[in-house]
């Protein structure tokens, strides 16, 4: 008998802490197909160089990134 009334608080408490989870990758990941940004001092702080000729961040963490 107990294990009817305790199985499905378990089974919910595992289904809300998944949707938790899976929020949580998407809302900080960038959508799919998104153009990225960043600015000159971004670039620099990720360890690249701004182009501001190509309007690109060469090197480092933003590599290939559009300067904004």
């Amino acid at each position: 008998m107990r294990i009817r009334r305790i199985l499905p608080a378990v089974i919910a408490t595992a289904a809300l802490a998944g949707l938790g989870l899976t929020g949580a990758a998407s809302a900080t990941a960038p959508a799919q197909g998104a153009a990225t940004y960043v600015t000159p001092s971004q670039c620099k702080q990720g360890g690249g160089m701004a182009d501001l000729a190509d309007n690109l961040c060469k090197g480092g963490m933003h590599n290939g990134e559009t300067i904004d």
